[in-house]
């Protein structure tokens, strides 16, 4: 296949990857309009980013059978068609059931095109331009979704949270239009079995760990209860998968020390980085008090330097390896972590968003460059295997750090007042929490990565 044909290909693939990360996070900054006009808590409004998250987890450890199934165009086109159907829904729907039915529709969607993005990118490049091009799919997939409330916020300010999912839906039709005529089958195709037993226990472990997670301050029995059980099904779930000749995902692959650390990384880099793009949005309209628009100025120096690293990222790493942007990646989350935890006045704004800045560079170090180290530890054959445990368990740790983090700054807001839903006290517990999880990143990522 010539250049110009593969390039045609993956930018295709690249403007459905970005359309669907971009609203992954969208919503964080329009939760607390959304919140008032459907006159929803806090914990309940997450759900419209958590379960995005979750929906994708959940179908993602079904796209290695897909991708080896079906050819390339006809995933993507049927990825593209959920997605777009589930973003109509958002658009008319007029109250929090068929807006959280239409953001699992979406998620459905996008649970797909990434790791399908990255399996293609793997095939129709050499191993010396995928770093490269692994860091301009970081535009999307790392990018986007914390790109999307900057640019959220300057929507809202100017039409409202629905134009977001109008315009959303226009682009998708287009990218739709655009794929028919586009895109070709690029992996080999043949018949594979797909394990639905093992399908049901990977969807019923996640959804009733999450759920039991997402409650465990209001419900307490119910979640541990509800946590058990995922737990008892996931472990089935994991025997099972190792047992089986044509496993759903292969968890074999896990033997390999780097994959595993790959994964570590970029589960711990995700609970971060979904937890802090949810509460940023509250803590600068809801405890600041500032619009939308103060909040997409906040955020867009931050989020538009990382559009800017990624490719460098992928440079540096084709050029020079991981290890120093593991390290350097986790130093700036602890610094951008830690800074918030010393914030309580509406003065410090601008304080705030040179944090947020470096929280993002931090996360652009990281995001791709991980990734691709992971994956080219693999053999070729176990590419949509490798992308698929990798994409499922980083966006599932991303959906119960958001989740996790919602509880913990509500428990601690709620323990000095009750009458509102969020204060300085709670934003400051949780990114000390967050600051935590960055400690234990950069521990991991000097002792590790220095051996290598």
């Amino acid at each position: 296949m010539t250049g110009k044909k593969a390039n045609l290909i993956f930018g295709t693939l690249l403007t459905g990857t970005i359309v669907t990360s971009f609203l992954q996070t969208s919503l964080t900054t329009a939760l607390p309009q959304i919140m008032h006009e459907l006159s929803l808590t806090a914990l309940t409004a997450q759900w419209l980013t958590s379960a995005f998250s979750l929906a994708m987890a959940v179908m993602i450890p079904i796209s290695a059978y897909l991708i080896k199934s079906f050819t390339t165009k006809q995933i993507f086109l049927s990825s593209m068609l959920l997605f777009a159907f589930g973003t109509l829904l958002c658009c008319w729907g007029n109250n929090f059931p068929i807006i959280l039915i239409g953001r699992i529709f979406q998620a459905l969607g996008s649970g797909i095109i990434l790791p399908l993005t990255q399996v293609v990118i793997m095939i129709l490049y050499p191993v010396n331009k995928q770093g490269m091009v692994m860091g301009i799919l970081g535009l999307a997939s790392g990018a986007a979704p914390v790109i999307a409330p900057t640019l959220t916020g300057l929507l809202i300010e100017i039409w409202g949270w629905r134009s977001v999912f109008f315009i959303s839906a226009a682009i998708s039709l287009f990218i739709i239009i655009l794929a028919i005529f586009s895109v070709e089958n690029v992996s080999p195709v043949a018949k594979n079995h797909l394990d639905y037993f093992s399908l049901l226990l990977s969807t019923g472990g996640l959804s009733s760990m999450l759920i039991g997670l997402s409650n465990i301050t209001t419900r307490l029995f119910t979640s541990l209860i509800l946590m058990v059980i995922g737990t008892v099904l996931i472990i089935i779930f994991c025997k099972r998968q190792l047992q089986d000749d044509e496993p759903l995902l292969n968890l074999r692959i896990f033997k390999n020390s780097k994959f595993r650390l790959a994964v570590l990384i970029s589960m711990l880099l995700y609970a971060i980085m979904m937890g802090s793009s949810t509460i940023y949005p509250i803590l600068i309209q809801t405890v600041m008090k500032k619009s939308a628009l103060i909040s997409a100025f906040i955020m867009l120096p931050g989020s538009l330097a990382m559009a800017i690293i990624n490719p460098f990222t992928g440079m540096f790493y084709d050029r020079f390896g991981i290890t120093k942007l593991a390290i350097s990646g986790s130093l700036l989350l602890v610094i951008s972590c830690l800074g918030v935890t010393f914030i309580n006045s509406p003065k410090e704004i601008i304080l705030l968003g040179v944090f947020y800045l470096l929280r993002l560079l931090g996360v652009g170090c990281l995001m791709m460059p991980i990734v691709t180290w992971g994956m080219q530890s693999l053999p070729k054959n176990e590419a949509a295997n490798g992308t698929a445990l990798l994409t499922c368990l980083r966006t599932l740790s991303g959906a119960i750090g958001t989740s996790l983090f919602m509880e913990a700054m509500t428990s601690a807001t709620h323990f000095i007042d009750t009458k509102v839903t969020a204060n300085y006290i709670g934003i400051q517990f949780t990114f000390g929490m967050m600051s935590f999880l960055a400690l234990v990143q950069l521990f991991i990522s000097i002792y590790k990565f220095k051996k290598l």
